[in-house]
Formats: structure tokens, sequence, C-alpha cells
């Protein structure tokens, strides 16, 4: 058994169409205290074509819901770089998403796996992804209109009201351990990563028996280094030098700082108190900063 402190974050995920009165109502029984809703956008052609079960209204109506029934933290996630999306549509989503005045807003840009019916459609040739100067554009729109509106933006993907960044999440993006209980699970001790079977069945009849119901992959010094430096430079934390030092040696701050280099002297990072963090700028070419920052043997 464990015991859970008194101000501990238990988030539930939903769909809109999910949350009904009665499933709100039902919820609000339980210890949680913080709704995650997958809004996604707010216009109703894109949520069809994505194959979303639930309408704008839908959502709006469900955030309400859930609002009128006490929960006092609540994340909306949106999505961007959506097919057929103008910047003048993405302006309507934020500002209707802000007129919720949800504590958490977490968007994401859409990308196109293998195998979904977006791909297949992109495939197809009867969609097509948002080229990259519009994609700079409703990241830039979207840093503006949060950040104006009293939001933190404390990942790359995620704003919050002061005080309600996500706790849950925050935990990977700062190297802090987990434990994963239930099928398809995930734990994390420091120095491995475990992850459940993912049959339920399975999972049951290990448990029962005794036997192990998980995988285990050891981590060696230079994919822990690689873990810190593509969670942590994504955060406004972003990189202590110290911690860097004594956690993985002398070779590896040393290369990490060499390869940081070029970017501190173009700008898209910098030094504030010890930290290496990124800057507005380095915030729009991230992926290849982290790149650069890698170990590769």
């Amino acid at each position: 058994m464990y015991k859970v402190i008194p101000d501990a974050e238990i988030t539930l995920e939903a769909n809109p169409d999910d949350l009904t009165p009665e499933y709100i109502s039902m919820l609000h029984t339980f210890p949680f205290n913080r709704i995650s809703i997958g809004f996604q956008t707010f216009q109703d052609s894109i949520l069809k074509l994505l194959q979303r079960r639930h309408t704008a209204e839908q959502a709006i109506r469900a955030f309400q819901n859930c609002r009128a029934a006490g929960f006092q933290n609540i994340n909306i996630d949106l999505m961007y770089g959506l097919p057929g999306e103008t910047l003048a549509s993405w302006k309507e989503d934020l500002e209707q998403a802000l007129s919720l005045h949800p504590e958490h807003i977490s968007a994401y840009h859409l990308i196109y796996e293998e195998g979904t019916i977006l791909w297949q459609l992109r495939e197809q040739h009867k969609v097509e992804e948002v080229d990259e100067d519009l994609s700079v554009s409703l990241f830039d729109t979207l840093i503006g209109y949060l950040t104006a509106a009293g939001y933190d933006h404390y990942e790359i993907s995620n704003f919050c009201l002061p005080g309600f960044h996500s706790l849950h999440n925050s935990s990977y993006w700062t190297e802090k351990k987990y434990l994963g209980c239930g099928p398809s699970a995930h734990s994390y001790n420091g120095v491995s990563r475990q992850w459940n079977v993912a049959s339920l069945d399975k999972y049951i009849k290990g448990i029962s028996n005794g036997t192990s119901v998980s995988e285990v992959e050891e981590l060696n010094l230079y994919t822990r280094y690689n873990d810190f430096i593509i969670t942590r430079i994504r955060t406004r934390w972003g990189i202590p030098l110290s911690t860097l030092r004594e956690a993985y040696g002398e070779k590896l701050y040393t290369y990490c700082l060499h390869m940081a280099a070029p970017h501190l002297q173009q700008g898209a990072l910098e030094f504030a108190s010890g930290v290496l963090k990124l800057t507005r700028s380095g915030i729009f070419i991230s992926d290849g900063i982290i790149s650069d920052m890698l170990w590769v043997e």
C-alpha cells in the first residue's frame, strides 16, 4: 500500500463527449482534482476531418459542466498546424480557449503519424501539411496570446496560470523518479526505465503469481545525459550547470558547453543564474539545438 500526500495532483484525462453531467458528478465523488480535456480545436469542420466524436459546442459545455461541478484545475489540449487551418482560425481558437479561463493549456503541432487517417489523406493528396512559415506564425501567435493573458510558458508546449503547472508532467522534465502501476505503465528510478506488460489479463496473472510483468532498460551515463538534455532544455527551468557537471561528469559538461556555444553566440541560448536555457527565438529552433547537444557515439 502506498500513502498519498494530502495535496497530491490527481488528473483524469477525458474526451469532451465522455464528460456528461452524470459522469462528471460521479468523478467528483472520487479524489480527482484536475481534469484534462482533449478539445483539439473549436472548428467543427476540422473536428469532423479528425474524426473526433465531439463538436465545439459539446467541448465548451463539457468544460462548463466540469467547472460547475467544482473542478478548479482544468487543462484543455489544443492542436495547431491542422489541415486547412489559417492564422485567423487559430486566433479564433485561442480567443475561445481563453474565454473559458482554464488553469492550464497544452498546445501541440499536428504530426502526421503513419497509419492514421490524416496520414492516409495526406498520401492521397486530399489534405496538405501547413508550410513552415505558417507553422512558425501559429506558434508565435500561441505564445503571444497566452503570455499576454498571464499564462506562464513553462515548457515548449505547455502554459499555465501561476501555480498551476502540471506536477505530473513536470516530474518527467525534471528527472524525478516515478512509479507506474497497471498495464502499459512506465516507471523510472533514475538509472533504468521499466514498462509493464500491455495485456490486462497477463498483468493480473503476473501480480497474482508474483512473476515479472515488466521489462527493464538499464540506462548508461550517455543515455541519461541525453534524456537530461532533451527534457530540461524544453522547460523554463533550463539546464542547471552545477547539476550537469555533478551528475554527468567533466567530459559531458565540457561537451555540452562546446556544442551550446554557437547557439549562445546566435542568441538562441542564454546563461541566467547558472542555468542554460532557450531564449524566445531559440524556442522556434529547439529541435535543432537539442540535436546538436546530444551525445552521439
